[in-house]
């Protein structure tokens, strides 16, 4: 767990008062231990590409949220493939092939 001193420490571009507007805007959601914020490893990688997109790819702060919702959405829809794939994967080779014909396009038939 890393607190919003370290963080900002340990990211170059981040400036405090940005973190602290992520903060409150919820694109960022630290624990709270003994009243002081603290991110896991999960959330210092989403303020990484907050600063990525904010700072680098200069995405207005306004348009961070639905840059988010949208990368979000992206991510588990990705999750949700893979354990799809997975289920697939663990079925006998009929249903395996039976799958696979009903995916392929009408036009390859």
């Amino acid at each position: 767990m890393t607190g919003p001193d370290d963080l900002v420490a340990a990211i170059e571009a981040l400036q405090r008062h940005d973190l602290d507007a992520w903060i409150a805007e919820e694109l960022v959601v630290p624990e709270v231990q003994t009243g002081t914020p603290v991110f896991s490893e999960m959330e210092c990688a989403r303020v990484r590409l907050i600063c990525t997109l904010h700072y680098e790819l200069d995405i207005d702060a306004a348009a961070l949220p639905v840059v988010l919702s949208l990368l979000d959405q992206l991510y588990e829809t990705r999750q949700n493939l893979l354990s799809l794939t997975a289920a697939i994967r663990a079925q006998d080779e009929t249903v395996q092939t039976a799958i696979m014909a009903a995916l392929r396009p009408e036009d390859e038939d």
